[in-house]
């Protein structure tokens, strides 16, 4: 059952959380937002001069009755409940590692989940479901350095342990781990107005329009009024930022193929990251795997200042592309000796 809320000023946020006593998926009491109906923003994406998943015919194409709403879009719901558990600590070194499990499609309503720890914890689980209870995503969360084995307890750490090398890729065949990405160092920054590329058609500004959890130190006005003087970047947009350079790399698979965000970790060291600030990108592929639908890079991009060159934060993404979508993969595969 839960309790009702009201809303009150979380830092930045004006929010109404709720707190639920129990529940069949977690063992102590949660914290849950409110339902929200997350904004596509991606149908006008293009990669390797075609639509992406998230084009509604190119989704049509695929069996989706939609283009999908990106993954991290829902990382701006857990923000607010987070950073009541944390306080500003989640801005500076917080973490949030999930896990992709079903699809949402602009309309469909979400709400978001944050498992309150024990006094004096610092890591934590959360997930996020439809209205129907279909799952969305699962994962966890934490603030503060980490030991390596503390790093590799998150959800993407443990997922990439449990990995087994795979046999033989088709798509992803000429790319190995450790690969180092060519483009090293990426220089990237973001600023209110700028346009992130073909991957990322839109800008700050327009996100913060339509953001699910609206915050004043995402904004010009009250960014300057944030415990660091200038205006901050959500979590779900350092996505945004490090995917606009990311062809760089150089980390490119047969194609053409639709490709899909399987799961992702952002982590902040030394955050929060600015607006209009200079960032330099350090890529390396950490994972390669498959599953039946799938073959997956799971690479890891390293976020340094690009004033100071400290490394402020990383990001693991483990991104997915379809079989079904690279129309020589059965041929390919064969003549590889796979099938």
């Amino acid at each position: 059952m839960l309790r009702a809320g009201r809303d009150h000023n979380v830092g930045c946020f004006l929010y109404r959380s709720q707190t639920r006593m129990s529940t069949p998926y977690a063992e102590l009491p949660f914290l849950c937002g409110r339902w929200r109906q997350p904004r596509q923003m991606l149908a006008d994406q293009v990669y390797d001069s075609h639509k992406s998943i998230h084009d509604d015919a190119t989704a049509a194409s695929l069996g989706l009755r939609a283009g999908p709403i990106e993954g991290p879009t829902h990382f701006s719901q857990f923000e607010p409940l987070l950073f009541q558990l944390f306080g500003k600590d989640w801005f500076e070194t917080g973490c949030l590692s999930a896990h992709y499990q079903n699809m949402v499609v602009e309309g469909e309503e979400v709400r978001a989940f944050v498992q309150i720890p024990p006094a004096g914890e610092r890591t934590t689980r959360l997930w996020a479901e439809k209205r129907d209870g279909t799952p969305v995503l699962t994962g966890t969360a934490s603030v503060g350095a980490l030991t390596p084995e503390q790093a590799a307890a998150s959800e993407i750490g443990q997922r990439i342990a449990k990995l087994r090398p795979p046999a033989q890729l088709v798509i992803n065949r000429d790319l190995r781990v450790g690969q180092i990405g060519a483009g090293n160092p990426e220089r990237v920054r973001m600023g209110f107005g700028q346009h992130m590329g073909a991957h990322y058609p839109f800008t700050l500004a327009d996100k913060l329009k339509v953001i699910t959890e609206p915050c004043a130190w995402y904004t010009p006005e009250g960014g300057t009024r944030s415990p660091w003087g200038r205006a901050i970047i959500p979590m779900e947009m350092i996505s945004v930022l490090l995917g606009s350079s990311m062809d760089l790399a150089g980390f490119r698979g047969k194609g053409p193929a639709v490709g899909l965000f399987a799961g992702q970790e952002i982590r902040l060291i030394a955050g929060p990251l600015f607006v209009d600030h200079p960032y330099a990108l350090e890529r390396e592929i950490v994972a390669l795997s498959e599953s039946a639908r799938t073959e997956s890079v799971w690479v890891r991009t390293r976020i340094r200042d690009g004033v100071t060159q400290a490394l402020v934060g990383e990001m693991i993404l483990n991104s997915a592309t379809l079989k079904a979508s690279y129309a020589a993969y059965d041929a390919d595969a064969r003549a590889l000796g796979k099938l």
